[in-house]
């Protein structure tokens, strides 16, 4: 890593160079009739003498616009904006005796034309390429609209999720999943669950970040980033969308998204509500064995689980902009997720001669209560003409849980009579507290340099009881020996320093990130169970470094090379030595000596336009982090643990063409090896596979409005842990139909044509076992899904508005 470090620090000590030139420059502040500041006029130089184009640029959110790095010359300045009267102003001069000049305020008058209304043509692309991030834009995929937000991510390119409801980006688990720049702190299961309840008619757009500069959070293999929709157009306007679908079980997303923008003051909420509900069968076949490789018996379970759910989420934010350099807001966010479901089990045992000995029935009906609260409060501040700018925000967020499970479970004997018979009652109280904090300061440096730097805080509280009760009849016995009270803290705090410099056709960014975490773990104790705890102390480094080149002098041909070191650490759910019964041969329980999971990811990536973007990625796993399973007699259980050392060697592909007018393509393809090296339960874990995965898109634009969309996904045999999934791929298609000249739409939808999304998976290293399962859930579905916009421009200029300090980078929070 010496290499890094050297590159690094030759990054940070460029710039002091850099600000010593003297640079010649005209800086000027635009305001409208009503003297506020006017962002998104369009600001253009021209030399007096022969009126030769020299720049332009486009005033910021503080209406400012600065010119630098000019010759000794003479100028004018033309001043052009939608709604109002051109500007042209007087000759200026650049000398060695006026270097920098600070124009008077330009105040522009509005047009004698008045604009009612705006009505936007563009179609934003599918796809869209960053330096450091690929954007989906969420509007240009016609199915999104009717779906909820975990099922806009798995037609995302190069994004899958699991039947658990693990995401991996280009192959890689473990990634961080952002609302706004913000962490949401849970886990697989639960955030499945909460991206469910988020309607996708309330998504703008997804940022992928495979490899994030230091200024954003180091956990996570990869970072999704989810934009809520937000506008900045002066006036008030809004849209509403309603949809349902219907596969075995009905589902409804449907919301409200507001903005009202006048003169200091942004208001931005949303209201939406959502239906779900799915099924799913699975079948597993286990079998046992002797030291000698001898069945010593087996068992099949048969298990069909379904559920229903109504969400509720609401969404209120400000920007007040108290002065033309200083922003305050807030955005409060509130969402109820009550749920209901139910799992009925039959499990039938066999000897060594294959004949039943056994048979077990049970169910589990489960009733849960979900309430999450957040509050931001944030701020902007630009200091004067500079291009300086510090941002901080403070966040809350409480996640409270109230569930209760009744499982029953009974064995008869092969003639029908009673063996045994069990039932008993979970009562799941969770609640969840998180407090954080952080600041970003950016300081630009001249001659296309930056230098950023800033530090975060949070601390999470998280109290989990579990209580058991064994039932007899109507009455309840607590079972302390069973029962579980687990109280865990984590806190983290963390600084970073990130600098960039660009040149004619190179551009350099590095910067790296340093964390202290502190985590405490206590498993209370009663009458029966002895109370344990542990605590853990740990500092990391990680270094990010980003290189790109342009190929030739309009920048349409690009190479990037990047390195960066990042964590995985272990949610607090995971460290919870709990074992929660599933049924009765399967339990899963918690480890509290998890340790952190470590990778280096390297990257060489071309990008032609925004067209052709291909990528070759190297990553390396130390201490990794899977749900392992070990066979004790009858019974599997499975805990996470650190099981070995990995790699995925990848080629990532994406390609947009349009073979017609009416036509367009995208194809997302990955391909890599895959590989583990380890132990699990003495087992030796070593397994290694080839892999690919395909996204193809085909959208196609029809006369008078209509639109279609096919889109197809393969994946070949993969890869998690102990687990091996056979190939599978599933098509599915949407039309649109554009009404009340283009206010409106009407989309139908077809999820998964074939019903083809199923699992079948084998597990390996089992010591003295071998297990094959299936699954299928509700993934075949069709779907109308409605979309209306309202509200129009009286005063009709669009406001450049800055993220505030709580979004994606000015607000990354851990």
């Amino acid at each position: 890593m010496r290499p890094v470090f050297l590159f690094i620090l030759l990054i940070l000590a460029t710039p002091s160079t850099f600000a010593q030139e003297s640079a010649k420059s005209i800086t000027g502040l635009v305001k409208d009739a009503r003297n506020e500041p006017l962002p998104g006029a369009t600001v253009r130089l021209f030399r007096a003498v022969d009126s030769t184009l020299v720049r332009g640029e486009l005033t910021n959110s503080t209406g400012t616009f600065d010119f630098k790095n000019l010759r000794n010359d003479m100028y004018r300045l033309y001043v052009t904006s939608v709604g109002n009267a051109d500007y042209r102003s007087g000759t200026i001069t650049i000398d060695d005796q006026h270097t920098v000049l600070i124009l008077p305020v330009f105040i522009v008058k509005p047009s004698k034309t008045t604009l009612n209304e705006v009505t936007v043509v563009a179609k934003k692309p599918l796809i869209e390429q960053d330096i450091n991030k690929t954007i989906v834009n969420v509007d240009a995929m016609i199915g999104s609209e009717g779906s909820n937000t975990l099922e806009v991510l798995e037609k995302t390119p190069g994004v899958s999720v699991s039947t658990e409801g693990e995401i991996s980006l280009n192959g890689k688990a473990g990634v961080l999943v952002l609302i706004d720049g913000r962490q949401t702190y849970m886990s697989g299961p639960d955030l499945a669950a909460y991206l469910k309840s988020l309607p996708g008619g309330s998504l703008d757009k997804l940022e992928l970040m495979t490899n994030p500069p230091a200024k954003y959070d180091a956990a996570g293999s990869s970072i999704i980033n989810i934009r809520l929709k937000r506008t900045t157009i002066q006036g008030f306007t809004g849209n509403v969308t309603a949809s349902y679908s219907q596969g075995v079980t009905s589902r409804s997303n449907d919301v409200v998204n507001v903005n009202y923008n006048h003169k200091k003051i942004n208001l931005f909420g949303s209201l939406g509500y959502n239906k779900d509900g799915n099924y799913s069968d699975d079948f597993s076949d286990r079998r046992f064995y002797d030291a000698n490789s001898s069945l010593v018996s087996s068992v099949q379970l048969q298990n069909h689980y379904q559920y229903t759910s109504h969400g509720v989420m609401g969404r209120l934010g400000m920007d007040f902009a108290a002065s033309p350099n200083t922003v305050y807001g807030f955005v409060i966010n509130i969402q109820s997720r009550p749920r209901q479901d139910r799992l009925d089990y039959i499990s039938r045992r066999f000897n060594e001669r294959y004949v039943v000995d056994s048979v077990g029935t049970g169910y589990t009906d489960g009733q849960y209560q979900w309430l999450n609260t957040g509050v931001n409060v944030n701020i902007q501040h630009k200091f004067g003409n500079t291009s300086r700018e510090l941002t901080a925000d403070l966040n809350y967020l409480n996640y409270t849980s109230r569930g209760e499970q009744a499982l029953q479970n009974r064995v008869n004997l092969p003639d029908g009579t009673l063996f045994n018979r069990h039932q008993f009652l979970y009562r799941l109280p969770s609640d969840i507290t998180i407090y954080t904090a952080k600041a970003d300061y950016s300081h630009p440096l001249g001659n296309k340099a930056k230098f950023d730097a800033g530090f975060k805080s949070s601390v999470v509280s998280n109290d989990n009881d579990s209580q058991y009760f064994t039932q007899t009849g109507l009455s309840q016995t607590p079972d302390y020996g069973r029962s579980n009270h687990f109280l865990y803290r984590e806190s983290i705090h963390a600084a970073y320093i990130n600098t960039r410099k660009e040149w004619k056709r190179l551009a350099a960014q590095g910067g790296f990130q340093v964390e202290n975490t502190q985590i405490n773990g206590r498993q209370l104790g009663n009458s029966d169970v002895a109370e344990t705890s542990f605590n853990r102390t740990y500092t990391s480094l990680f270094p990010t470094v980003f290189v790109s080149y342009k190929l030739d002098s309009t920048g349409s041909n690009t190479l990037t090379a990047s390195i960066a070191r990042r964590i995985n650490r272990p949610n607090y759910q995971l460290l919870n030595p709990f074992l929660f019964y599933q049924d009765q041969y399967s339990f899963t329980t918690g480890n509290p000596y998890l340790r952190p999971q470590y990778h280096y990811q390297y990257e060489l990536k071309y990008q032609h336009k925004q067209y052709v973007g291909i990528g070759i990625q190297y990553n390396r796993f130390t201490d990794v982090i899977f749900q392992m399973t070990e066979a004790r007699d009858d019974v599997f259980i499975t805990r996470p643990d650190n099981v070995a050392r990995g790699y995925i060697l990848a080629l990532v592909s994406n390609v947009s063409f349009s073979p017609a007018k009416w036509w367009t393509v995208n194809a997302n393809v990955t391909a890599a090896r895959m590989a583990l090296n380890g132990t699990v339960y003495s087992e030796a874990l070593n397994p290694g596979i080839y892999h690919a995965r395909v996204n193809l898109l085909n959208q196609f634009k029809f006369n008078k409005g209509w639109n279609g969309e096919l889109n197809g996904f393969y994946a070949t045999k993969d890869l998690a842990g102990q687990r091996i999934t056979n190939p599978r791929y599933r098509v599915a298609a949407a039309v649109q139909k554009k009404v009340f000249q283009d206010k409106a739409s009407i989309r139908l939808t077809f999820e998964d044509i074939f019903h083809s999304w199923q699992t079948n998976d084998r597990f390996v290293s089992l010591k003295q076992a071998e297990s094959v399962r299936t699954n299928e859930s509700d993934t075949q579905r069709i779907g109308l899904a409605f979309t209306y916009r309202f509200g129009k421009e009286t005063f009709a200029r669009k406001r450049t508005h800055t993220d505030n300090a709580a979004d994606a980078e000015k607000g990354r929070v851990d």
